[in-house]
């Protein structure tokens, strides 16, 4: 397995998969891999094949998180993470040094060499994740998009406990024709039910028994609106019940909306998505599902 650490080794080395005819998928990820990642990792294997190569990106990437959010405390151990995808079968790790991805500095500032270039999506990003953190979107797709630039793949896999963050993405694609596919990945859970997510590790004991009711509350709406279509306004009142069942959780959101458009749903059928971000202590926590 390689492991490739500086923006131009990435370059010479896409060039050279491309110039032998050899497909790639990449699966970007900021690290502190679990079970959920390395099912990426077996997506994009099974999309390129035996004599493809599976690249993951591992990158806390700065742009996405906003002041006061949790960039200095964000899980990594690079050691770790190395060994489940030398495990997983991947090709390659690219793993930038500090520096390397924003050249300068990341800022807005139009003068000097500090980086000041950044993609944006203007129309899924509004609601949800992009209302509650409103420079998300921006980060993100900003360093997505050098991402395809470097690794130059053919399929990019990314999970669907990050819906939102899927959708923008393959609007960017879409939108700006970049020559490669999109694959979405089902969420992977614990046996209780909560997604998979590097910041669980951040819940205490009695956060983490309760964090839960995420699950139950998907399954509660699921079950609710398989009976027959329901008000938003009645689903999320019902919700925001089920999530005052566990004290230690504060709802930030929760979401009714059509799963191509992202655009509220007043009365909710079977096939709409729900999506909901709830706090447990400074530890914030989404999860998604389709009704």
């Amino acid at each position: 397995m390689q492991k490739i650490h500086t923006v131009l080794s990435m370059e010479r080395q896409a060039w050279k998969w491309r110039r032998a005819g050899v497909r790639v998928a990449l699966v970007p990820t900021m690290g502190y891999l679990h079970q959920g990642h390395l099912s990426l990792v077996q997506k994009a294997r099974s999309s390129v094949g035996p004599k493809g190569r599976v690249v993951v990106s591992i990158y806390v990437n700065p742009t996405q998180f906003a002041p006061g959010e949790d960039l200095s405390k964000y899980p990594r151990d690079l050691k770790r993470d190395l060994a489940l995808c030398r495990a997983a079968g991947v090709d390659a790790v690219f793993a930038p040094r500090d520096g390397q991805m924003y050249e300068g500095g990341e800022s807005l500032e139009t003068g000097g060499q500090a980086f000041s270039t950044h993609v944006v999506e203007h129309c899924l990003s509004q609601s949800m994740e992009g209302k509650s953190r409103p420079t998300h979107f921006r980060g993100v797709t900003t360093v997505v998009a050098k991402l395809f630039h470097l690794v130059q793949p053919e399929v990019s896999v990314f999970g669907a406990k990050d819906f939102q963050q899927a959708a923008v993405i393959r609007r960017m694609v879409r939108d700006l024709n970049f020559p490669l596919q999109v694959l979405v990945a089902p969420t992977f859970r614990e046996k209780d039910g909560l997604a998979m997510s590097s910041r669980n590790k951040f819940l205490s004991d009695s956060e983490r028994a309760q964090a839960v009711v995420l699950f139950q509350a998907l399954q509660w709406a699921s079950a609710c609106v398989r009976q027959s279509p329901r008000r938003a306004s009645f689903l999320k009142n019902r919700v925001q019940k089920i999530l005052a069942q566990a004290p230690l959780a504060r709802l930030d959101y929760v979401a009714f909306f059509d799963p191509l458009t992202l655009v509220p749903k007043p009365k909710v059928a079977p096939g709409d998505q729900m999506a909901l971000a709830v706090f447990f202590g400074r530890t914030r926590l989404i999860d998604n599902r389709r009704l």
